[in-house]
């Protein structure tokens, strides 16, 4: 007689927390930021961050540095971009709702029949063949103007079709709570797919592809079934994103789009789940109000990327899982006076180069129209030698003090460490 014994999990309270508070904060940014750019930075928001999270599934769960990853969004833009004019014509019965989905299988698709190619070869040669594929795809962009619509791209209109309920996602805030959806189900989904056994396999492939080999797997079948579903999900943003812009350029299969994205999910954390969500935070912030603020914007991006590459290669989430850790052990009030000196003689670094730069790109750009510069309430002459002469010193000291407490506060991190490390064991002691 066989008795059958069901085993219940406890229930993860802490999981059910943070993605009842995602959830919420997608329900109530809206509303608590209520302009017009305000709804239409979100709905960017909510596009970049599934597709970041599917580029991560390459990079920081398999390994797979991609240069061409917008191939796959792009296409699906285009994809849901003529999809959308079939709708409004009439022609196709399909609720516009669906029209990412569209564009998520039409990614998958050319990922099938582009994956297997790319993914023969890893690490560097990976990286190479996706570059040679994206300047092939960019190229094609340009040669066939019947399907790309050329350098004016292709234009739609998403209030088609019938209506439910009233909602024709014509105000933006509609349009918004659709992309929020869409951001929720497809982040649950790929968090999901980070607990399946193919998910686990994928990060043995990352970190010991011979010893997957060895125990029966073909690790290029591994590589290439999740460079089919990171397609997919790349297709679901592109096709969101037609949506919300309702035009679709050539621009999104560019090298500079697969190159805005690896940048930006490295500054966020390719090595945490949630890392390339505060990176399509960030790439939005920077594309659209550090633009708006400078026409350094660029040049400040590059500085950033290569502070963090030097002081933080984990990106954003691993400082913030660092302190977490500290904060765990209660530490953390043996630090924020030096983060509080770090934050002082950072800013003061940060606003003398800021001042040097802003004076280059004046004199560069707008030099005929006037000496003046105003730069935070300050006038700078950047024709007079004591406004490059007080940048300069401001920076330098800046920098000087910077360093004296970053080591004074190494000093005091790697202590706390040495303390965490025995309150562990001691804690290992008594259980």
């Amino acid at each position: 007689m066989r008795t059958n014994y069901f085993q219940f999990k406890p229930l993860n309270i802490g999981r059910f927390v943070v993605w009842t508070v995602f959830a919420l904060v997608l329900i109530f940014a809206p509303l608590v930021f209520t302009s017009s750019l305000s709804h239409t930075m979100l709905s960017q928001m909510g596009t970049v961050v599934i597709v970041c999270l599917s580029y991560n599934m390459l990079l920081g769960q398999g390994g797979m540095l991609s240069f061409g990853h917008a191939v796959y969004s792009g296409l699906g833009s285009f994809l849901s971009i003529h999809t959308l004019n079939l709708i409004s014509n009439g022609s196709l019965p399909l609720p516009v709702s669906l029209v990412p989905i569209v564009g998520g299988l039409f990614g998958a698709f050319f990922a099938v029949i582009l994956g297997w190619v790319t993914t023969k070869k890893a690490a560097t040669p990976f990286a190479m063949i996706t570059m040679g594929v994206g300047e092939l795809v960019w190229a094609m962009s340009l040669m066939f103007p019947e399907f790309f619509g050329g350098e004016g791209g292709i234009n739609g209109n998403r209030v088609a079709g019938s209506s439910t309920f009233g909602i024709t996602f014509g105000p933006q805030i509609q349009l918004y709570y659709l992309i929020a959806i869409y951001t929720f189900v497809c982040t649950g989904l790929m968090f999901a797919f980070t607990q399946t056994p193919l998910g686990r396999m994928l990060n043995a492939v990352r970190d010991n592809p011979e010893r997957v080999e060895f125990v029966g797997y073909n690790t290029q079948v591994v590589r290439y079934i999740v460079f089919i579903i990171a397609a997919f999900f790349a297709g679901i943003s592109g096709g969101l994103a037609a949506l919300n812009f309702e035009i679709v350029t050539a621009e999104v299969v560019s090298g500079y789009r697969s190159g805005a994205l690896l940048l930006f999910t490295f500054l966020g954390g390719a090595t945490f789940f949630f890392g390339p969500i505060l990176g399509g935070i960030l790439l939005v912030l920077a594309t659209v109000l550090l633009s708006e603020i400078t026409k350094a914007w660029l040049l400040y991006l590059g500085l950033v990327f290569l502070l963090m590459v030097m002081y933080a290669p984990g990106g954003v989430a691993s400082l913030i899982m660092m302190n977490v850790r500290v904060m765990m052990f209660g530490f953390f009030k043996r630090l924020w006076v030096r983060y509080l000196a770090l934050f002082v003689t950072g800013a003061t670094a940060f606003l003398g180069a800021a001042a040097i730069i802003e004076m280059v790109y004046h004199m560069q750009l707008n030099a005929a129209e006037s000496e003046a510069l105003m730069f935070l309430g300050m006038t700078l002459n950047v024709n007079g030698l004591n406004a490059w002469v007080g940048s300069l010193l401001v920076m330098l000291t800046g920098i000087a003090l910077f360093e004296l407490v970053r080591r004074q506060f190494k000093h005091d991190w790697d202590a706390i460490q040495i303390d965490i490390e025995r309150e562990m064991k001691r804690r290992e002691a008594l259980a």
